[in-house]
């Protein structure tokens, strides 16, 4: 299964949620990552996603970044 990346780094709040809502919209079942890099944008991405029904996985990175996983 191929995975659908996001990268959201460098990005300010909305434009994460914004790419993650995208994404989330255009779902065919295929899991989604997001990379971001602020806790902000973690938390936001992951609330929007859960709250559309998804499941989200958060890992952190060596280099303070963040890989949310998003399945369905």
């Amino acid at each position: 299964m191929p995975i659908i990346q996001i990268d959201a780094r460098g990005l300010s709040c909305p434009e994460p949620v914004m790419k993650t809502k995208t994404a989330c919209a255009q779902f065919t079942g295929d899991p989604i990552e997001v990379q971001v890099d602020t806790e902000v944008a973690r938390d936001n991405c992951r609330r929007f996603a859960q709250h559309a029904g998804f499941t989200v996985t958060v890992s952190e990175g060596s280099n303070g970044e963040y890989t949310l996983g998003i399945t369905r």
